[in-house]
């Protein structure tokens, strides 16, 4: 049998969708069906209909302000498990782990979902008294470590759009005025990790940085955990701190980041 080559095989209509898709570049967020037209070289009915199709899965939305078309939530979704698939949790694993070794303290890699964040993998401690596991829970941004670095690490307006309304209160410690937390954040960035006292968790303290990818684009933490006896301010500031920066920095570097 002859073997075909796979361009042969190739459907157009599949194809041209993915044309569309292809056109929305960090330059040009939005764009409208005359304008994709052009670009492609196909019949606005054309792209009217891949548009329609598009949007009807999430790959596309429509800014009902502008009519223009953006990428839609399914190709961030689609990206993240991509990177939590082939490229952050496989890089992950042996920083994780020399991380906890040298720590002594639990350890776990967050991504940011449907605004919470999402511990996905982690590394126990070697310690007696371990840290209770958070994986697969949706947690809040403004008062864990993991959250505060995807609001920290994103520019000023993202940060304030990220923010909910209202600050909900886990604990006694839980900052709740948008002010006092701006602050934090602004302190977060300025020293390169975020850190929770007690905010979510009682007697609980955490640190956390970001991962970034070869986009530059924020792709998730790198997080230390443990209960607050364990880790005093003053081993955040001389220890911890700078061993999950470095941590943080290996992995980035890993998934082809470039400062």
């Amino acid at each position: 049998m002859v073997r075909r080559e796979k361009t042969n095989y190739v459907i157009q209509s599949v194809a041209h969708a993915l044309d569309v898709i292809e056109q929305f570049t960090g330059e040009t967020e939005e764009l409208g069906v005359t304008d994709l037209s052009k670009r492609l070289k196909l019949h606005k009915n054309n792209v009217f209909r891949l548009l329609a199709t598009l949007e009807s899965r999430g790959y596309i939305e429509q800014n009902k302000a502008t009519e223009n078309y953006r990428l839609g939530i399914r190709c961030l979704q689609v990206g993240q498990t991509y990177v939590s698939q082939m490229g952050l949790l496989r890089q992950a694993g042996p920083i994780m782990e020399q991380l906890s070794r040298k720590c002594r303290e639990t350890v776990y890699v967050s991504l940011f979902r449907r605004g919470a964040v999402v511990p996905l993998q982690s590394v126990e401690a070697d310690q007696p008294v371990r840290i209770v596991s958070l994986l697969g829970q949706a947690l809040p941004l403004h008062c864990t470590a993991a959250g505060k670095v995807h609001l920290a690490f994103e520019s000023e307006e993202e940060m304030k759009n990220g923010l909910p309304d209202s600050l909900a209160k886990h604990t006694d410690r839980t900052i709740v005025k948008r002010g006092e937390l701006i602050a934090d954040l602004k302190a977060t960035a300025e020293r390169g990790f975020a850190v929770e006292s007690g905010e979510y968790l009682p007697d609980l303290r955490s640190v956390a940085v970001p991962i970034r990818d070869y986009t530059r684009a924020l792709v998730g933490s790198l997080s230390v955990t443990a209960p607050e006896y364990r880790l005093p301010m003053d081993r955040v500031e001389k220890e911890v701190g700078p061993a999950t920066l470095a941590a943080g920095r290996d992995l980035s570097s890993r998934l082809g980041y470039n400062p």
